[in-house]
């Protein structure tokens, strides 16, 4: 085992810091192992994913403790979109067939009834499906909103690629109805609350709606490349609703990205770190409007994520504030009593990565008053400003920046067992491999790292010079008055508001929710129309001079009337 033992700590930080020629030699050790490893778990003639049909994705082979041999969309979509970049990038033409084969098992299970509905009411939205490509009825977080705007962008590649091989027809014949079964889906159902990627939270999620973002751009492109144009203008405006929609996760005060506009957590969590990267688009640069890897916003978020989790693990005791860590889902995580995650730690190194290709391939980067603590993590004595590639300070930043992207690889490293097998997490004390075993998503995130460490970046999507429409929306038709009456003491200087799962509520967005009126305190009150027979779900929030708490979970719940009017009457929790 290579896994880290608590009995020299003070030599890991020296390891780390200095750890150039180790992690070459790790990345050269564990992409062929990575990539054996995500294969193994493809149905139907992977080594471990017996049982599952052509083109499934099973998350483990694990069975019990836990039990993950199912096919999550959103781990089939990420895994597969890590195929398809290598084969339409020619690093890896073998696995055309095994390409189809996916497309063809997603089109499968779109047409699978499922709890949360049938293809047509709602049932793409199901997170999981047995691997014999039949419903998952047992209870669970659902709907998660991400997966088809996920499997939209992974088919999506696929489909540019064969267009520029001259296969628009088989695009438009093949692909396109069930990406636009995904694409229509989103446009439909973005503002509606979704579970989050790791299935505990029921808001809104800054990586739902940033994939979800993504998706509807580049199905808007590719719908115009193929003739469909009869979507584009209602994606087109989704899309910009949701661009409005994702900067209210932005947290100013605390300078980093509000994960969930739920859940009772701080927010700092691995969903915002995994957004950046899966929607980088390298013609997009620092982009702070789409939350591009190096832009002010994506950076500060970065530090304020990893600090987080300096403290809280044994592995991470001894090492300098400045040098890489180990990183969770999230800092108050109690899933397995809390760990780091092999793909959370390398999605840390990938965001460092594919700001490196940025700033090199434009010959400059730029500090910010919202960036700098993140820069002067390497260089105390920088200042804003905009650094050219042919000065000291860039110079200088550049390396020491890649040296800390290292850190994180080469801390995985430490973690990884001899036989180079990743499994979900790592202790947070010895660093000893646990949870479910080969996790095939932990294998796709290796690959991404170390093919954004090589320089490599995935075709853009048309992030490039978008803006925040000067005003947005998310919801049409018939609307009803709702009355909000909630009992609620405060102290002087304290407000109640309202937000929630539709644009009349601010779409969860704690910044612009709806102040409700104390004229007859201690009953606030409130009316707002909103969209009719939909079911819809809020929270109020206390915010006292800025400071905010949420009401505590679950969240409320009502289904509009058809007509009329309706009046809600609660109590805080």
């Amino acid at each position: 085992m290579r896994f880290l033992v608590l009995t020299s700590l003070a030599s890991l930080l020296t390891s780390v810091l200095g750890q150039s020629s180790s992690v070459d030699s790790y990345v050269a050790s564990e992409s062929p192992i990575a990539k054996a490893g995500l294969l193994a778990n493809i149905g139907p003639s992977g080594a471990k994913s017996s049982g599952a049909k052509a083109g499934v994705v099973i998350a483990s082979p694990s069975t019990t403790n836990p039990d993950y041999l199912y096919t999550w969309v959103r781990d089939s979509s990420l895994v597969f979109k890590t195929i398809i970049d290598q084969y339409t990038s020619g690093q890896d033409t073998s696995t055309r067939s095994l390409i189809d084969e996916f497309v063809s098992a997603e089109a499968t299970l779109q047409q699978v009834t499922n709890p949360s509905g049938s293809v047509t009411t709602g049932g793409l939205g199901e997170p999981k499906f047995n691997i014999d490509e039949t419903a998952f009825t047992g209870a669970w977080g659902r709907p998660q909103r991400d997966g088809p705007a996920l499997r939209s962008t992974a088919i999506i590649n696929y489909a540019n690629w064969l267009i520029a091989n001259d296969n628009s027809s088989w695009v438009t014949n093949n692909l396109w109805p069930i990406i636009k079964l995904d694409l229509d889906y989103v446009a439909n159902n973005w503002n509606q609350s979704t579970y989050d990627l790791w299935e505990e939270v029921d808001s809104s999620s800054f990586f739902t709606t940033a994939v979800q973002h993504r998706a509807l751009r580049e199905g808007s492109t590719l719908a115009t490349k193929i003739g469909q144009t009869s979507v584009v203008s209602g994606y087109n405006t989704q899309a910009d609703n949701l661009l409005c929609f994702l900067e209210s996760y932005w947290n100013p005060s605390g300078a980093y990205i509000t994960a969930n506009t739920g859940g009772g957590r701080s927010g700092k969590d691995a969903n915002t770190v995994l957004a950046s990267i899966h929607t980088f688009d390298p013609a997009a640069g620092c982009d702070a409007t789409t939350f591009q890897p190096c832009s002010d916003k994506a950076l500060s978020n970065l530090k304020v994520y990893v600090d987080s989790f300096r403290s809280i693990y044994g592995v991470n005791s001894d090492i300098a504030s400045n040098a890489a860590v180990a990183t969770g889902r999230y800092p108050e995580d109690v899933y397995y009593n809390g760990n780091p995650w092999y793909l959370a730690t390398f999605a840390v190194a990938e965001q460092l990565y594919d700001s490196l290709i940025v700033w090199n391939a434009q010959g400059s980067l730029t500090v910010t008053s919202t960036s700098l603590p993140f820069f002067q993590q390497f260089l105390s004595s920088v200042t804003a400003g905009t650094y050219a590639s042919s000065t000291s300070t860039f110079q200088t930043l550049i390396t020491d920046i890649k040296t800390f992207a290292d850190g994180f690889v080469a801390m995985n490293d430490k973690c990884t067992p001899s036989g180079g097998g990743l499994s979900e997490q790592y202790d947070k004390n010895t660093g000893s491999p646990i949870s479910a075993a080969d996790l095939t998503w932990s294998y796709a995130s290796a690959l991404t790292a170390f093919a954004a460490r090589s320089g490599f970046a995935s075709p853009g999507w048309g992030a490039q010079g978008l803006s925040v429409p000067a005003t947005c929306s998310g919801s049409s038709g018939p609307t009803v008055a709702v009355t909000f009456n909630v009992q609620a003491t405060t102290v002087l200087g304290e407000n109640i508001y309202i937000t929630g799962s539709v644009d009349a509520l601010e779409n969860w967005s704690p910044t612009s929710a709806l102040l409700l009126s104390s004229a007859n305190y201690p009953t606030w009150s409130i009316t707002v129309n909103l969209p009719a027979n939909t079911v819809i779900q809020y929270k109020y929030i206390r915010n006292n001079d800025g400071s905010i708490t949420w009401e505590s979970d679950p969240n409320n719940q009502i289904t509009t009337p058809a007509s009329g009017s309706f009046t809600v009457n609660d109590t805080w929790r």
